[in-house]
């Protein structure tokens, strides 16, 4: 007997072929776009692209690339969590990038206003990011404002909001666009590396946020899969007057929803502000796609807190892979082409998935029939005796 977690009929083995179909499909046909551009050089593109770090020259240089995605990918995961738990109840937060926003503005401020603890600034972050979904959730429980609208408007106000507090004269540095560096601003506010930096070619930006955006992961998986806490807030988003009529506060768990996934995106942007790998640019006009990005992780991860910690990685890769290739023949922005046409295949998923089991369904159907009995030599000879 085959073992049932194996079998092609299992959910959560049909939901990694389905992301590897996706991945697959996605880089085919970025592969062709970069023939229609320059079919000289489209293969090595491509390699490029997905070796990433490994397309480095030394091994040094290799892990010191690697601890660079790895230190953007701690923020990217915590954004596809935050898109990913609130999806799970049937909300799809794409407020993420406003929630995000508002935790680089709080963390960043709190680090060089306040001059205040790494641990403190990584809180408030949270909570600012808690009350920016929050505000989404209550729009939704009690006015009936669906999420996606509400959530992109805040996208805006949270990006031009940052940007006004934190030109400030405490926190922007007055010879460029951009906030002052922690290193000289406030080096307690730094997330400590812990010793993971010598793992990367003394890489600084590798910090305890890598390990924590897997715990936060692990967290969010428990939380969903093995409480009631979490089982509630299922059946709110399943069916909301079903939950209600069963006694569960609907409209509490829907602000608590959004103020979650706030809380995470926030908690996000700290991640990356706070290692010191990069300053807010205060004349920035685009919402930050790394709040968009986490929607390709989410789907990409096939919705489960696990799956987007490995999306996250693959996508935050491919993302710096194509930064490298040659930009005076490719754009660099091909990687984020793929990435879109990834997105754009998740939405095929059950699509796919049906097609699967329709495809075993047929299988199954085509094999022999246990109902019917195998006829024996002797049977056939007593009936051609009989006849």
């Amino acid at each position: 007997m085959k073992d049932k977690k194996f079998s092609l009929k299992n959910p959560a083995l049909q939901s990694i072929l389905t992301s590897l179909l996706c991945i697959v499909l996605g880089l085919l046909i970025g592969y062709i776009v970069l023939l229609m551009i320059n079919p000289a050089g489209a293969g090595t593109a491509i390699k490029t692209i997905l070796l990433n770090f490994l397309s480095r020259s030394s091994q040094a240089a290799q892990m010191k690339a690697l601890g660079n995605t790895l230190a953007k990918t701690a923020p990217l995961l915590m954004c596809a969590l935050s898109i990913c738990f609130c999806y799970k109840v049937g909300l799809f937060n794409i407020g993420a990038p406003g929630q995000y926003e508002a935790g680089a503005c709080i963390g960043l401020y709190a680090a060089l206003a306040w001059h205040l603890n790494w641990v403190i600034c990584l809180i408030l972050a949270g909570l600012a990011g808690a009350i920016v979904g929050a505000i989404s959730g209550a729009l939704k429980a009690y006015r009936n404002v669906n999420e996606v609208i509400s959530g992109i408007m805040l996208n805006w106000i949270m990006l031009y909001l940052t940007n006004m507090i934190l030109s400030g004269k405490k926190v922007k540095d007055p010879a460029s666009p951009y906030t002052i560096k922690l290193m000289s601003g406030n080096k307690g506010a730094l997330i400590p590396s812990a010793g993971l930096n010598a793992l990367f070619a003394n890489n600084k930006t590798v910090t305890l946020a890598i390990p924590l955006a897997i715990l936060f992961a692990i967290l969010i998986w428990m939380i969903l899969a093995k409480t009631k806490f979490g089982y509630e807030l299922k059946a709110t988003g399943y069916n909301k007057e079903a939950a209600k009529y069963a006694g569960m506060k609907e409209k509490q768990n829907i602000i608590i929803t959004l103020a979650i996934g706030g809380a995470l995106a926030g908690i996000g942007a700290s991640f990356l502000f706070l290692t010191g790998y990069q300053e807010w640019s205060t004349t920035q006009t685009s919402v930050p796609m790394m709040g968009f990005n986490g929607i390709a992780a989410t789907f990409l991860g096939g919705l489960h807190p696990i799956g987007t910690i490995f999306a996250s990685f693959f996508i935050q890769s491919i993302t710096d892979g194509g930064a490298l290739i040659n930009k005076s023949v490719y754009p660099s922005q091909i990687s984020d082409l793929i990435s879109s046409i990834i997105i754009y295949l998740c939405g095929f998923v059950l699509f796919f998935k049906y097609a699967l089991n329709t495809w075993i369904s047929k299988r199954d159907k085509g094999g022999p029939n246990v109902n019917d009995v195998p006829v024996t030599n002797d049977d056939a000879k007593k009936e051609g005796g009989d006849k």
